[in-house]
């Protein structure tokens, strides 16, 4: 089996987030890269399917050398080598165009991606994939078997779970529960180093859409401590108007 898992540079959930030029542009000084957390639950899924010689994983990124870090770390979880598209991931279009660009061809029987990025949350990449390559794509995917030549999945809907079987190949976007997330052993850092790492130039892709600005939170408020439950009930109803 040949699986392609597609991986996100995404900040470390402890970075402090703020933006320059008039909010247009994310702040990238000091900022810690990690990994995308549901990413990793795809590439410990893939490593899991193909461990014992049942298959190779390929581990595929949209970004600069600055994102070969991440990369490498993937490698020594266990991915067999690993794509990098030389360019800025500048949204979700963009990112699914360049992956779909190297995937046609390659024969992948299955490819990962992680539900969302925690960065910008768009749950957009899957699909695309499936719609660019003309493949059956499944989001939000809590248990991923696979049986043959048929994915069976459990996908996560509103109230409840939908189960599905699928004909290999498909695109699979995974959410907790398909797998735990690894971490790599001192081996697996070692062998990381000389794992082939291919570096690949995008294509063109027409600009559908782009960020205007970007705005923070509004900062919270000051904490209230009341006595009694008239006068939570009476700020609910006239301060905060949630009831």
């Amino acid at each position: 089996m040949k699986i392609l898992v597609c991986i996100s540079n995404v900040p470390d959930t402890t970075s402090k987030i703020t933006f320059t030029n008039d909010n247009t542009v994310f702040n990238t000084a000091g900022i810690q890269y990690i990994i995308n957390p549901y990413d990793e639950i795809a590439l410990a899924k893939a490593v899991e399917l193909a461990e014992g010689g049942k298959g190779t994983v390929t581990v595929i990124n949209v970004g600069d050398a600055a994102t070969e870090p991440t990369i490498r770390k993937a490698l020594a979880i266990g991915a067999d080598d690993a794509v990098r598209v030389n360019a800025q991931p500048r949204d979700a279009w963009f990112v699914a165009n360049q992956i779909a660009n190297y995937a046609k061809g390659q024969g992948f029987d299955l490819i990962l991606t992680g539900r969302e990025s925690i960065d910008y949350n768009g749950a957009q990449v899957a699909a695309l994939l499936g719609e660019l390559l003309d493949l059956p794509s499944v989001s939000i995917a809590k248990k991923l078997v696979i049986e043959g030549n048929e994915a069976n999945i459990d996908r996560e809907i509103e109230g409840g779970k939908e189960v599905l079987s699928v004909s290999l190949p498909v695109v699979v976007g995974t959410a907790e529960g398909v797998a735990e997330p690894k971490i790599p052993n001192m081996r697996g850092i070692m062998g990381a180093r000389s794992k082939p790492l291919q570096v690949v130039e995008p294509i063109e892709v027409p600009v559908l859409a782009s960020i205007a600005r970007y705005e923070s939170p509004a900062a919270r408020g000051a904490v209230k401590l009341v006595d009694d439950v008239d006068q939570l009930v009476q700020l609910l109803h006239g301060e905060a108007k949630v009831i």
